[in-house]
């Protein structure tokens, strides 16, 4: 009940506070125009973090009426201090433009001095010299993750709420009382401000918001490290998938960007963000689908949390990586460069690697399936075997996986599967995948009976692995279609095209309308003459009548374009058709194929 008035008393005063901003920010002149590099298109008032900063503090003050939650100023009082220093950085940057250098160096001192006051001036309280780097590091970073978050309305608000929520839900055992107030305090600011940096935004947050919110999940994400010194891994996981959207995105941009040659701090419309609106999403998708994966990644970690032991952890956290990198190599083939960084793209001495990375990368293929095999191996395992029994299994497991390894991956390559295109992977390529996985198998079996006579082995184990095995294989190479489907679905720019006709011709122009992003059109339904396919799906596409549907089906579906799919619809029923299009102000177009 008292974390809930915290989070009221934050929201209500960054909902104040930002409407205090506004009118100071466009009366001093605090205002950013629309310019090259940047996603808003008019004037808007920044500056926001001081709203953001005000009903963090308004409530974090109400632990005053708690005193015994407040406990040894030491333990928690270096996390708001190092936020706030962040915080004037940020004023600094946004009133008199501080160089990149300059940033990083202040936050890398703010990082120091936090670091220094979380371990204590004594030398028993201090971590290794290895940590207290890379804790330093650690804060820098995600300050400047943050910042670079910052690029689409609603976007480093919304996931920075997120975060500081799971944060005090998931680590309050290791935070303290003080430190989950601040983190939920931090959380209703940002719902608040959410209210005027929602798409479109009427107040920016500006790098003195962006930077506080940072400075305030890296520290306190910094925090178990030091209560946990002997649980440090744990911690560490859990951390990093809490605040996977800004380390994600910040990693992709200065992975692509150092790829094509180009500055990493020089700004851009090359984020996440702006690639998934490059697919045809809108601005408002575009950023739920990234605070869909800041919760998966929350889920992730709570989930972590209620497992016992390091072993159960790796499927799982193995399993949410590989979708990230799945994620983030669909994501790298989007064009998202103006003209000219395009072209300097192409011409970058790095090209033909991020050619080769792109669209021949059977090397990563290679690995990514040598991580598949050793997590669904070790889960047939998890699924035949409990308690006791796991125990004195699992030895088995860790002396065959060496010999799974060798023996699938050569299997899988025997196959051809490294040959299949994942753009285009289909049922025809399902057989190479049964063959790889089955073949696989078969050897791992051969290998078990050859080297141990099977014994320590059970024969469910390899059937599960097996089984689990292909279903990762179709997953991940049906990933590719599967977002194509999604986007081509989603995207705003495409047109809601009916097709008239669902046999061989409609199904082929459905086919290339989705595989074919320049055309811009979105099939969303069939008619057909013929019954027997009505009120059926055809490639996806439901049939949702026939000629007399056609007026109702084009109104209640906002149908943009017809098109005839077939040379055999013409006479009475192309005059109809066209008829009622004309009414509508709807065009028509028909398929025309020939080989010459």
């Amino acid at each position: 009940m008292f974390l809930a008035v915290v989070f009221a008393i934050a929201a209500a005063c960054s909902v104040a506070g930002g409407a205090a901003v506004r009118r100071l920010a466009t009366a001093s002149g605090a205002v950013v125009p629309p310019r090259p590099g940047r996603w808003h298109t008019a004037p808007t008032p920044t500056m926001g973090g001081v709203a953001i900063v005000a009903g963090t503090l308004a409530g974090f003050a109400a632990l005053l009426a708690q005193p015994g939650l407040i406990g040894a100023p030491a333990d928690w009082l270096p996390v708001p201090l190092a936020a706030l220093a962040m915080f004037v950085v940020g004023v600094l940057d946004d009133r008199l433009q501080l160089s990149a250098l300059a940033k990083l160096v202040s936050s890398l001192a703010i990082g120091a001095f936090l670091v220094f006051a979380l371990a204590g001036a004594g030398p028993d309280g201090a971590l290794p010299s290895v940590y207290t780097l890379v804790a330093t590091v650690w804060f820098a970073g995600i300050c400047h993750a943050m910042n670079l978050l910052d690029n689409m309305d609603g976007l480093a608000t919304g996931v920075g709420l997120i975060a500081a929520l799971f944060l005090a839900a998931l680590m309050s055992g290791f935070l303290g009382p003080a430190l989950v107030v601040l983190l939920t305090a931090l959380a209703g600011a940002l719902l608040g401000f959410l209210y005027w940096n929602r798409s479109r935004a009427r107040l920016f947050m500006g790098d003195c918001g962006s930077l506080f919110i940072g400075a305030l999940l890296a520290s306190a994400s910094l925090v178990p490290v030091y209560n946990a010194p002997l649980a440090f891994i744990n911690p560490a996981v859990i951390v990093v998938l809490i605040l996977i959207v800004p380390l994600f995105d910040t990693g992709f941009v200065l992975v692509l960007r150092r790829l094509a040659g180009l500055k990493a701090t020089k700004g851009g419309t090359d984020h996440v963000s702006h690639r998934l609106v490059s697919l045809g999403f809108s601005e408002r998708s575009a950023v739920r689908i990234l605070y869909l994966l800041g919760l998966a990644g929350g889920a992730t970690a709570w989930v972590l949390l209620r497992g016992r032991g390091v072993e159960p952890m790796l499927p799982l956290v193995a399993a949410f990586a590989v979708l990230v990198v799945l994620l983030g190599i669909y994501l790298a083939r989007v064009p998202a460069y103006d003209a000219e960084d395009f072209i300097a793209l192409q011409k970058s001495s790095f090209a033909p690697f991020l050619k080769d990375l792109a669209f021949r990368w059977h090397a990563a293929e290679v690995m990514l399936d040598f991580i598949l095999i050793a997590v669904c191996y070790y889960l047939a395992y998890r699924l035949r075997f409990e308690g006791e029994d796991l125990d004195t299994f699992l030895p088995y497991f860790t002396a065959s996986l060496p010999a799974v390894l060798g023996c699938k991956l050569a299997a899988l390559y025997g196959s051809g599967l490294y040959q299949r295109s994942w753009e285009t992977f289909g049922l025809r390529d399902l057989t190479a995948v049964l063959r790889g996985v089955g073949l696989g198998s078969l050897l791992s079996i051969l290998t078990a009976a050859y080297l141990y006579r099977l014994e320590g082995f059970s024969r469910v184990v390899f059937l599960l692995d097996g089984l689990l095995l292909g279903m990762a294989i179709v997953a991940t190479r049906g990933s590719f279609r599967a977002m194509n489907l999604v986007t081509a679905a989603r995207n705003k720019r495409s047109r809601r095209v009916l097709v008239y006709g669902a046999g061989q011709f409609g199904q082929t122009l459905v086919r290339e309308m989705r595989a074919n992003a320049l055309w811009n059109m979105n099939p969303i339904a069939f008619l057909d003459d013929d019954p027997m396919k009505s009120r059926r799906w055809i490639m996806g596409v439901p049939v949702r009548g026939a000629l007399e549907d056609l007026e109702n089906t084009m109104r209640r579906y906002s149908v943009e374009e017809v098109v005839l799919s077939s040379p055999s619809i013409n006479g009475s029923v192309e005059h109809r058709i066209r008829e009622i299009c004309a009414r509508l102000e709807r065009p028509v177009r028909r398929l025309h194929m020939d080989i010459r």
